[in-house]
Order: structure tokens, then sequence, then C-alpha cells
């Protein structure tokens, strides 16, 4: 009889996969492939070839792909280049508490490249990928004490709305998470007009149930534009990630209390239009090291808690490795120590928990093409799998409470 293809059936998103294949004629060529459909829908899919070894075997562990989504040895290859039947689709969760997304794995035991009715599988098995762990629930804010020593805010960028799939596996490892959104939901403004940093200190100071601590940010992009300025501005902010952000407000105004700053002009003329048809926003923001642009840039130098910065150097949306270079200077000419600099070569814009698919590109809410994000597939895998760690590990070390005396 056919072992299971993988194990465990049902687990988290972000927790690795056991994928073999037994009872195969020695060396024989298989083709694995991957199916999944989205909330509204929408296929995505991957697959790679392989030659069975002289056991009649294939261990995704130890064998290494010939051809396919990707090559090489890849444990997880085929959840992490999964590909939108229909382009510039991105891969997103939405109701992460009730149900997971359906993956559906099947094991061809020929080469297969195109999908044909009279070629059945041989095998095939449906698995569960969870945003949410068991037990997980929402609570109301005042209660949060109760059940958590870590409180996070989590921003997400210009897409809007509420992106809740990072909060939620972050809360299944034993962190408290706010998923904060900020505009387009619900009676917030349909589109970000301003950033007024007291609406981010109220989410803030609803959570500081454990002064001895303080609470993390976890941004990207926009949002990362934002949480930095938390980490200037907010004293309850003492730990805060920054994936693919800026070092300066670009394009919108921020306020708090009685400050204005105005942000540095976007320069639209600087658009890119990829071979895809994709537009790269990369070289649209105006250089944060100008003269006219220094009331602009957030004096990281101020900032009381610990930075990690997180940023692909492959990334199409903006120059953040720059950036973030940028500000780690800032803070040293200060004599500051409490940045972090993590870059990773060949990875993208949207540097999401592990195995989550590479989005090279998507269409936006707000403009009429594609947006290009960016990434080389093989090294955003890696850049997932290694920042996610260091995230949590990060946590965990600024924000766990000390013991306090009895």
């Amino acid at each position: 009889s056919q072992e299971d293809l993988i194990t465990p059936e049902k687990a988290l998103a972000d927790e690795p996969l056991c994928i073999r294949a037994t009872g195969l004629n020695p060396f024989q060529m298989v083709t694995f492939k991957a199916s999944l459909m989205d909330e509204k829908g929408k296929l995505f899919q991957s697959q790679a070839f392989y030659k069975a070894d002289e056991t009649g075997n294939v261990d995704l562990e130890q064998a290494a792909a010939l051809g396919g989504d990707y090559v090489g040895i890849h444990p997880m290859g085929l959840f992490w280049s999964l590909k939108p039947v229909n382009s510039f689709r991105r891969l997103l969760k939405q109701d992460v508490m009730n149900s997971p997304f359906y993956i559906q794995l099947d094991l061809y035991d020929s080469f297969l490249l195109e999908d044909s009715p009279e070629v059945q599988p041989k095998a095939s098995q449906m698995i569960e990928r969870w945003f949410s762990g068991p037990g997980l629930q929402r609570i109301p804010i005042r209660e949060g004490e109760i059940m958590f020593s870590i409180w996070v805010i989590d921003l997400f960028g210009g897409v809007g709305g509420l992106v809740e799939f990072r909060a939620s596996l972050l809360a299944s490892h034993g962190f408290g998470v706010l998923a904060l959104a900020y505009f387009a939901y619900e009676d917030l403004p349909s589109c970000l007009l301003e950033i007024d940093l007291e609406y981010f200190e109220e989410a803030a100071n609803m959570l500081m149930h454990h002064p001895k601590s303080g609470i993390g940010v976890i941004s990207v992009c926009k949002g990362a534009e934002i949480g930095l300025a938390m980490a200037v501005y907010l004293e309850q902010v003492t730990a805060t990630i920054c994936i693919n952000g800026t070092n300066a407000f670009h394009d919108t105004q921020c306020k708090y209390r009685d400050m204005v700053i105005n942000p540095i002009p976007h320069q639209k003329e600087y658009t890119q239009i990829h071979v895809s048809g994709a537009i790269s926003f990369r070289h649209i923001k105006g250089d944060p090291r100008a003269e006219v642009n220094q009331q602009s840039v957030l004096r990281v130098e101020e900032a009381q808690g610990h930075i990690l910065f997180i940023v692909g150097e492959k990334d199409e949306c903006l120059n953040s490795k720059a950036y973030a270079e940028q500000a780690m200077e800032q803070m040293r000419r200060h004599g500051r120590s409490n940045g972090t600099l993590l870059s990773y070569p060949g990875a993208g814009h949207l540097i999401e928990p592990p195995y989550s698919p590479l989005c090279f590109a998507s269409w936006n809410p707000f403009i009429s093409r594609p947006l290009l994000w960016g990434g080389d597939i093989g090294c955003h895998a890696v850049a997932q799998e290694h920042s996610w760690r260091e995230i949590q590990k990060f946590l965990r070390r600024h924000l766990t409470p000390s013991r306090s005396k009895l």
C-alpha cells in the first residue's frame, strides 16, 4: 500500500514537512505536483521532476529536483515555488482562524509537464496548512494581560486593509499580536492621506499591561516607515522590526501632537516598466541624503529601544538596503548600538513567513498595473526561513519581562 506522501498532514503554515515516495521502480523518473486554490478560487501550482534511488524511493530531504519550478535539494520547494496560474496574483490567507489552505500533492510515475486526462497520479494526498494553532483565539485587548507576556503590533504596507496571517502565526508561537489596520478598512480612510502617530500611540497604550518590558512592532513597506517612527517617538515601543522600509517619510505627511513632518515627494517620472508589464517604483523615492530632504529623515538615534532592519537586496519596490544602511550609519554616528541589519542577497520586497511562495509582482488596488516586488525564488525562500527565526528570537530577547523579585 502507498504510504503517506507527506507528514504531518495538518501543520502550521510555517512548519516544514517530510515528503517522500516509496515503492517506485529503481531510478525511474517521477513528477511531484502541488496545487492550491485560494479563497477567491484562484489556482496556484508547482511541479518538480525527480529520479528515484536504487531502492525505488524519493525523499525530498535528500533527493535533488532535476527540473521543474526549482532545482536542487529543497525539501519544501513545492510550497515556496507555487505560482499563480493567472499571473500577478498574490497568495494571501484572509480567514486565518477558521480554515487552512488545502494543498493537494500528486505523484506521477513519469515525466509530466502538461496536465492530461489520460494520465492519473500514482498517489495523491491533501494536506492542511493552518495559520492559527490549536486553541488560538481572538481576545478583547483589555483581557490580553491574562494570556501573553509579550505584545506586538503588526503593520502591513500600501495594500491597506486588515492583514492577519503573520499576526496569527506569531500568536501561534506564543506572542500576543495586534494586527493593526490603518487605512482602507471599515471606518478608516479609504486611502492613506496622512499618518497620525497618535492613532498608533493609542494602540500601543492599549497593550501596555506590562510596563517592565514595553511592546514590539513588526512592520513591512509603508508599515515599516510608521514602525520606525514609533520606535523614535513612542517610549512604549522597545523592540521594532522593519522589513524593507525607509528611513524617512516619503509621499505621506506625518503628524504627532504639535509636530508635523513633511514628506520627501515622489518623483514619478523615474517609474520603470519591467518586461512582464509590472511597474517598479524602486527609483521614484527622493534621496534622504539630499540637504533639501533632511527634515523628513527620521532621527533614529533618538530611539530608546532595539531596532532590527530586515532587507532584501533584490527589492524592486524601494531601495531598502540603502535606507537601512543609512539608518544604521546615523545611529553609529551618534554612538548608538541598538540597531541590527539583516541583509539577504536575492530576496525581494515581500519577505513573509517561511514557505510562502515568492510574490514577484501583483495587482495593487490603487494602481492600474501590477507592482513589481522582486526577488529570486530560491534566495527569497532562504531569507524567509532565516528571518522568521531571527524575528522570533529578537522579540523574545527584548520583550520578555525581567523576573521581578516577589
